[in-house]
């Protein structure tokens, strides 16, 4: 049974809650698909963030994310496979002009919601700081004697996740309030498009040169 005292959990959850709010790369991937789509958008690239973390928590858990920590070779696959489709998926934005977004009469196109939630598991499974990442920082809220290590770093990781889920809805929510009035404008469209492209790209570029 995992057990653990009050002083343990007020430290855990205060850290959760304060690396949710700090803004990173998932949380400009969702608000760029929020404001480019609306809130269905925005939810499903949280959504796809958030399978894209659990199955980096059930990595750290089974032991290895500390094979992509320890090996140079499987490190830099994952990160050149990472950065490879964030330059893709970027570049496709680019080269929409505005069509990602709108239908070819101008009215507003429903996003697919699947090629964002994928893209968001995707970009958050193939970026190996993000293991390496749960792999340092779950395993300091283990707990001697509370449980097998395997179990407690699922359990905190799983609920990294809780607090993502009670904090970034409102995000997304606030976010499409706010850019609603300027959805359905073709030259917007385009520039919406561009945006997001050039977001994607950052974060393929900010990829390629993290090193272990």
């Amino acid at each position: 049974m995992l057990l653990y005292d009050a002083a343990h959990w007020a430290a855990f959850l205060t850290t959760a809650v304060l690396l949710n709010l700090s803004p990173g790369p998932d949380m400009a991937f969702i608000l760029g698909h929020t404001v480019k789509g609306g809130a269905r958008a925005g939810t499903a690239a949280m959504v796809g963030i958030w399978t894209g973390a659990f199955g980096h928590v059930l990595l750290a858990a089974l032991g290895l994310s500390a094979i992509v920590a320890a090996s140079a070779l499987a490190f830099s696959v994952v990160k050149w496979v990472g950065v490879a489709y964030l330059l893709w998926i970027g570049v496709q934005a680019l080269r929409s002009h505005g069509g990602a977004f709108l239908a070819p009469d101008g009215s507003a196109e429903p996003p697919n919601l699947w090629a964002v939630y994928r893209q968001g598991v995707l970009i958050d499974l193939l970026n190996p700081k993000v293991a390496i990442f749960f792999l340092a920082f779950l395993p300091q809220f283990v707990v001697e004697g509370a449980g097998p290590v395997w179990a407690q770093i699922l359990l905190h990781g799983v609920l990294v996740i809780a607090v993502a889920v009670v904090v970034e809805p409102p995000l997304v929510l606030l976010g499409d309030r706010i850019t609603a009035r300027l959805r359905g404008n073709q030259r917007l469209a385009q520039w919406l498009d561009r945006t997001l492209g050039a977001l994607l790209i950052g974060l393929g570029l900010r990829l390629a040169v993290t090193e272990r």
